[in-house]
């Protein structure tokens, strides 16, 4: 995995937009920006092949330039597993690395406030962008709002109407990704993996409902919250290209990936262990999203009607 920051004075849109920049009143060719960007993807890539540079674990600063245009960029290479790792956080007083139950108890609330605000703003001024949730945002501005969101600071909601919104798409995701552990639990997670992967149609909606009444209550109100509003997203499909299969592949993973890979006597590698179960954690985020609306209040009826029918 490459991480890149770009360095003040460099257009953090450089990898989006084409650069259109004057100098003395001549106008630079209209395909600099992105015959430049080409130029910084191809060292990247060489610099990703380079097995000298992947084994360090430092930043490494290049600068290319083109026409006048001087990029300035910093990367290093992360290994999949540390960057899939989920590293509970040792301050309790944020809400990144926390777990989830702590949040909301601490906030009073039952979806914890930086998710409904991430969500809120994304169906505010989102929900019709192209590639929403799968493009990235800029990595500075993700870590400058999980910062603030951290910190609570009194100006989040300012910041989040001043950002761009791949970079609210991103914190969503990254709060996700860095919970210590995943939403639908490690606990749960060999049934949601058995629960998929059968074949009746009705054993598996019997299953899959099961499994949703055994989460906590704000995980679940967590989840229930989440797959509305990427519901809400796939309607916008025709427009923001983000259909519901789309969406459980960027989510999938996210919100079930276990805290820890436990070693498989069937599976040889890490590798392999990876690609199988991306495969159904995306199939089981699907499988809710396309599910008739799921109510927490049904479900807690459910439940309390099978622990009285004895």
């Amino acid at each position: 995995m490459t991480d890149v920051l770009p360095q003040p004075g460099c257009s953090s849109k450089a990898g989006r937009e084409p650069l259109e920049l004057e100098e003395s009143g001549s106008e630079r060719p209209r395909n600099t920006g992105a015959r430049l960007w080409g130029r910084v993807r191809n060292k990247l890539l060489r610099n990703k092949l380079d097995p000298q540079t992947v084994e360090t674990k430092n930043w490494h600063t290049d600068v290319i330039e083109m026409n006048g245009i001087k990029v300035e960029f910093s990367m290093k290479f992360t290994s999949r597993d540390m960057s899939l790792k989920r590293t509970p956080s040792k301050k309790q007083t944020g809400v990144f690395g926390v777990k989830i139950s702590v949040v909301t108890k601490r906030e009073r609330s039952k979806v914890p406030y930086i998710v409904r605000q991430c969500v809120e703003e994304v169906e505010k001024r989102g929900i019709e962008e192209v590639g929403i949730y799968r493009i990235s945002g800029v990595a500075t501005d993700i870590q400058a709002l999980k910062a603030v969101f951290d910190a609570n600071n009194k100006d989040i909601l300012l910041m989040l109407s001043d950002m761009d919104i791949n970079a609210i798409a991103g914190t969503l995701k990254l709060y996700f990704r860095e919970l210590p552990e995943p939403l639908l639990t490690d606990r749960l997670y060999p049934a949601f993996m058995e629960g998929i992967a059968l074949s009746d149609p009705a054993a598996k909606e019997s299953c899959m409902m099961h499994l949703l009444r055994s989460l906590p209550d704000p995980n679940l109100i967590t989840f229930l919250f989440l797959l509305e509003h990427l519901k809400r997203v796939a309607e916008k499909e025709p427009i923001n290209k983000m259909s519901l299969h789309n969406l459980a592949t960027v989510f999938g993973p996210t919100l079930l990936r276990p805290s820890e890979v436990e070693s498989k006597a069937h599976v040889t590698s890490a590798a392999d262990i990876w690609s199988h179960d991306v495969m159904a954690q995306v199939q089981v985020l699907l499988y809710y999203l396309q599910h008739p609306p799921i109510s927490f209040a049904e479900l807690k009826r459910n439940t309390l009607y099978f622990s009285t029918d004895v």
